[in-house]
């Protein structure tokens, strides 16, 4: 089967630049049918361009992108069959919801017996049956972007594109929107693609995740691949929080990281080799293979966990997260902390 036939966006090489900063340095890239992807990334890394390239609101240097069978990378964004959810909801402020919600089928000179059905449908789909008549301004910034995303899925489009839709929502409201949202794209399947540059929002929604940095895509893969087994520093260090050491496998399973200390780790990488070593802070237990002493020198309580700043008696700084059990460690106490080979990734 061709990647075309399985795929429902295949973006393939493209390359955009403005004057001479590269925004996008041949992404390549792979959307399944019904699949919700998203693209993380820091400021600048080229994520948003990526899906302007999409939408067709910008032309690539070089490459293509092709929509199931199709070759859509010439096609203006009112050809694409593309549903989009910005960050400023984009509302039309003197139409009303239905009148918003009804816009791109009015568009499509849809009858307006089928307008009718379809935007009470889509109403219902979001939860806002019976705010038809409602202006933007008399909606709450949550109910404004339901009607944005009503009025993204009204013409049932093959592809939906989500621009960091939850940024300007406060922290509650976002995490309740998260889940409305994976509720919905998984009811009518859509193939959906988000922005974000949130790193817990991106591994709640996702099925996969494709991280970005200066323009180039550093690893695609399942929420659970990309925070256990990062391909890099990069991803490594931007998804969630880490204790990132590099040094020379020195024996098999053991690495001498720089600045001493021997680590035993997961065999199988050749002694010689320049690693890297990714210790999540939760994986740290009191009993454990390789030991670490020190003083804490900071020390935050989260509720439900102690986030610790272990400055080690061998020079090494640790970050480690422990069950919020008993009083909080206050900096200068003492604490042994231990990781067990296994609960350390190991790579390139």
């Amino acid at each position: 089967m061709s990647d075309s036939a399985s795929s429902e966006l295949l973006i393939e090489g493209v390359t955009k630049r403005f004057g001479e900063v590269v925004a996008l340095d041949g992404v390549s890239l792979k959307v399944a049918r019904g699949e919700l992807l998203t693209i993380l990334g820091p400021s600048g890394s080229g994520k948003t361009t990526l899906l302007k390239v999409v939408a067709g609101f910008e032309t690539p240097d070089a490459g293509s992108v092709r929509a199931g069978d199709s070759d859509i990378t010439a096609l203006p964004p009112a050809r694409r069959d593309i549903g989009m959810v910005f960050q400023n909801y984009a509302l039309f402020p003197h139409l009303t919801v239905h009148g918003n919600v009804a816009f791109p089928l009015e568009m499509r000179n849809v009858p307006r017996a089928e307008i009718e059905r379809r935007v009470a449908e889509a109403l219902a789909t979001v939860e806002l049956d019976g705010y038809g008549q409602r202006l933007p301004r008399q909606l709450s910034g949550g109910q404004q972007q339901r009607v944005a995303l009503a009025r993204a899925i009204v013409f049932n489009p093959r592809l939906l594109l989500l621009d960091e839709p939850f940024g300007a929502l406060d922290r509650k409201l976002r995490e309740t929107m998260q889940l409305e949202v994976r509720r919905l794209q998984r009811k009518l399947g859509l193939t959906t693609i988000f922005i974000t540059h949130d790193q817990e929002e991106a591994l709640v929604l996702s099925d996969r995740i494709a991280v970005m940095n200066r323009g180039t895509i550093q690893q695609v893969a399942t929420t659970t691949e990309i925070y256990e087994r990062p391909a890099n520093d990069f991803v490594a260090d931007f998804v969630g929080e880490s204790n990132l050491f590099h040094g020379s496998v020195s024996a098999p399973g053991e690495v001498t990281v720089d600045g001493g200390r021997r680590i035993a780790v997961p065999p199988g990488t050749a002694v010689g080799q320049r690693v890297g070593l990714l210790m999540r802070p939760e994986r740290f237990a009191p009993g454990g293979v390789n030991r670490f002493a020190g003083a804490v020198v900071e020390s935050v309580y989260l509720g439900t966990a102690f986030k610790l700043r272990l400055a080690c008696d061998d020079g090494m700084e640790l970050l480690v997260r422990q069950p919020a059990r008993g009083p909080l460690p206050v900096p200068g106490a003492r604490l042994e902390v231990a990781i067990d080979p296994d609960a350390i990734h190991v790579f390139q």
